[in-house]
């Protein structure tokens, strides 16, 4: 049992890794201008993306700690409780860039003539620092309330801010992306791809302490006896 918030992880990850290529697929294959099937592989040859893959599996992992003492009733230390409230902060930052680049590849200049897209140079800049200020605001809001909640209200609630952030943002990015695919410039909705993905991996990083609670609740259904086992820090 001990192992099974890295497996949590493991599961994470997986699903994110089996849902890539579909994604992928379904955002830039097809039309005149569709990029070749094999060609959509390419992203796993792609360093950037493992780096992606193993921040999220880290913030998971984080997300993770609060969860795990809180199941087997232990008192909640403070550094633990930092790498949560961090954890759930960089997702709701994350879901701001993934809008932000959206609507900023939405209303760019499109020039026809030299098919492309003229979008400000400050935009992606200007986007990656609102998202570090909602990092850390959110990291406040979600500390203050873990000072007033039991740690099983405070997981629920960072997940559920989470899961209709989610929503919330590919409600923005995956319309906009359908126009950015019309416009046939080279590239065209990658931006808008950037906030579908990262929707779709908020959204399921939302319930890695449901199923780590549900892990916890069928081992002592089946272990009544046992003690339940120490978290993965020990």
């Amino acid at each position: 049992m001990k192992r099974w918030p890295l497996i949590v992880v493991g599961l994470y990850l997986a699903a994110l890794i089996v849902l890539t290529w579909p994604v992928v697929y379904g955002a830039f294959v097809g039309g005149e201008d569709g990029a070749d099937p094999l060609d959509t592989f390419g992203v796993f040859g792609s360093w950037p993306y493992w780096a992606y893959l193993g921040i999220m599996g880290l913030a998971q992992l984080a997300l993770l700690a609060v969860p795990v003492q809180a199941a087997h009733n232990r008192p909640i230390a403070r550094r633990p409780l930092i790498f949560t409230v961090l954890a759930s902060g960089l997702m709701m930052g994350g879901l701001l860039v993934g809008v932000l680049f959206s609507v900023i590849e939405f209303i760019a200049h499109f020039d026809s003539e030299a098919s492309s897209l003229d979008a400000p140079e400050w935009s992606v800049t200007a986007a990656l620092i609102l998202g570090g200020l909602m990092w850390v605001a959110w990291t406040v809001v979600f500390y203050m309330v873990s000072r007033r909640k039991e740690p099983r209200d405070v997981i629920a609630r960072q997940c559920r801010y989470l899961f209709r952030g989610s929503i919330l943002e590919l409600l923005v990015a995956v319309p906009l992306h359908v126009v950015a695919r019309r416009r046939g410039y080279c590239c065209a909705g990658f931006m808008t791809f950037v906030g579908i993905a990262m929707g779709i991996a908020v959204m399921l990083f939302a319930y890695g302490p449901a199923i780590y609670f549900l892990f916890v609740a069928r081992w002592r259904r089946l272990h009544p006896q046992e003690e339940p086992l120490r978290s993965v820090e020990e």
